[in-house]
């Protein structure tokens, strides 16, 4: 069994804890905010310190399974969370960014998905650590724009300006993402785009994370309505990032994560 799983369970709990205290502080005492930004950093760079001392003990980047995705992710959302909080002070999103984080550490624990040490030959390119983490990062932003309009349907506070920034910086990543991956492809092989479940599912959600933005800078709806388009984007991700792996259409597809 790979050493860095052995202890990933006290990891994931020290990461909890840290980042639940962080946001607990936040939370119920503003006075104490630098704490708060403290304790989540802490938290970044414990979990950011075992994902380095993984890829060490694989001999590889770890990015290859879908375990190993949930581990950016969760370290990219604490990471989008504890940005958010810093700009803006908004006291909650520090629990929604770690409660996040959480549910994807604690599918870790159950489901670590080991697999060997070695790459096939289609991932040693120059384009997969880019590709990948630009696309997790990507990911965490949005999914940090998706909890704020879900917590601005439920209240008056005007956060919307938080929301729009962090839905342009996700759009802006996950368009590089997809830029990398094509050029990948290209040298992979031989074609920059084949149309299979994974890329055509990324092209349907890049294109309503697109609608959102283009409504929100053109004035042309209300804001909550684009808001629900949000949702429904991130939705979208959620079947782009892993809910292909299970379907039929996706058997052959050269995109899906060992399981």
């Amino acid at each position: 069994m790979i050493i860095g799983w052995n202890i990933f369970t006290w990891v994931a709990v020290l990461t909890i804890v840290l980042a639940v205290a962080g946001a607990a502080i936040a939370l119920y005492r503003k006075e104490y905010s630098t704490v708060a930004t403290w304790l989540t950093l802490i938290a970044i760079l414990v979990l950011g310190g075992f994902i380095v001392m993984l890829g060490v003990t694989l001999g590889r980047p770890p990015m290859r399974t879908m375990g190993e995705t949930r581990l950016w992710y969760s370290f990219f959302m604490l990471v989008a969370g504890a940005i958010t909080y810093a700009r803006w002070r908004y006291r909650w999103v520090l629990s929604f960014s770690t409660l996040m984080a959480t549910v994807f550490m604690i599918i870790n624990i159950a489901r670590p998905e080991i697999h060997d040490h070695t790459l096939m030959p289609a991932l040693q390119s120059v384009w997969f650590i880019p590709h990948v983490a630009v696309y997790m990062f990507s990911y965490a932003l949005l999914g940090c724009a998706t909890l704020l309009a879900i917590y601005q349907f439920f209240t008056n506070d005007n956060i919307y300006p938080a929301i729009d920034r962090l839905l342009y910086a996700g759009v802006a990543f996950f368009t590089i993402g997809m830029l990398t991956g094509a050029l990948w492809a290209k040298e992979a092989w031989g074609e920059y785009w084949s149309w299979d479940a994974k890329e055509s599912w990324a092209a349907a959600t890049w294109m309503l994370y697109m609608l959102s933005v283009h409504l929100r800078m053109m004035g042309k709806t209300d804001r909550r309505l684009s808001g629900a388009i949000l949702i429904i984007a991130f939705l979208a991700l959620q079947m782009c990032w892993y809910g292909v792996n299970y379907l039929p259409s996706a058997t052959d597809s050269i995109h899906i994560y060992n399981r």
